[in-house]
């Protein structure tokens, strides 16, 4: 029910890589310094030992930090790992269009499974934008294509669809029936995802994988807006109500330490949200931050 993002921070929640330097984050090949070390390790350990099955891995950094990590620790039960094509999603290639390219797509595959010493990808989350449909109109079929052909070679056993390009792009992508699961944003200010993506999901019995599950952290100035200042209780309350969602395969958390990580597995022991927790819910849909950070984000995401 949770699995553990890649994401590493420093000291005050800074992020490892992104917040370092953003265009090297997402080059293909570049590894920073000092990923996967001890305090990785030790959240890693914590993980596996609580029947943690599900990493996800984002820029180069991480694949060979958790591959390294998974090589040590050598897990006793199967691990699911998802990821993604380096400096091929989202916008950091104009139109996506090195995707729609199978043997350039295969060689990244090729280059992943040696960075992260793996012999397949369980999921490989291939997120393009709106631009690429629009400069292709066989872009769809492409993917199709290189899903199937990934999965008959046995380089890949899942492919994740995933966008920031908005509510059309999802739809399209979940009824070209091409894809597995779904990768999305998903708290209180993305409730709109219940609308249409979720249902439509759900008709083509694909997995939903959610993230963002504390708004990249604008939940927490919500919860102090509102009164509440335990940040650990906060996030406790919303990986709760994120999983209340019985359509919700898996949510995806980030920490920062093994307390962290403690913590928030606690949840599972009991998924009800109390009454007190619910005012608590309550009051920060009464926050003015919480209603600017709603409102912008619907507006970004029925607008492409």
């Amino acid at each position: 029910m949770l699995g553990l993002g890649g994401h590493e921070f420093y000291p005050g929640g800074r992020i490892k890589g992104f917040q370092d330097d953003f265009d090297k984050a997402v080059t293909r090949g570049h590894i920073f310094p000092n990923f996967g070390d001890s305090n990785r390790e030790e959240i890693m350990i914590h993980a596996l030992e609580s029947g943690i099955n599900f990493f996800d891995a984002t820029i180069d950094s991480e694949k060979e930090a958790l591959g390294r990590l998974l090589k040590k620790l050598a897990p006793s039960h199967e691990i699911l790992i998802q990821t993604r094509p380096e400096g091929m999603c989202y916008s950091y290639d104009p139109n996506n269009r090195q995707m729609s390219d199978f043997q350039l797509l295969r060689n990244e595959v090729i280059r992943i499974l040696k960075l992260m010493q793996l012999e397949k990808i369980d999921i490989f989350n291939l997120a393009f934008m709106k631009a690429a449909l629009d400069a292709d109109p066989e872009y769809l079929d492409k993917i199709s294509y290189n899903i199937q052909v990934l999965k008959q070679e046995g380089l890949i056993r899942f492919a994740n669809a995933d966008t920031f390009s908005g509510n059309d792009v999802y739809l399209q992508q979940i009824n070209k029936g091409c894809f597995d699961s779904i990768y999305i944003n998903y708290n209180l200010a993305d409730r709109f995802m219940e609308n249409e993506i979720v249902p439509a999901a759900n008709h083509k019995s694909m997995g939903i994988l959610t993230r963002e599950l504390f708004m990249k952290g604008k939940l927490f100035a919500m919860g102090e807006e509102a009164g509440f200042l335990d940040k650990q209780q906060l996030a406790q309350i919303f990986i709760k109500w994120n999983l209340q969602n019985t359509s919700v395969s898996t949510a995806v958390i980030g920490v920062a330490t093994v307390d962290q990580l403690k913590s928030n597995l606690q949840v599972l022991n009991d998924l009800t949200i109390t009454q007190e927790e619910q005012s608590m819910i309550d009051k920060i849909l009464e926050t003015e931050l919480y209603k600017e950070v709603s409102n912008t984000r619907k507006k970004a995401f029925f607008a492409q």
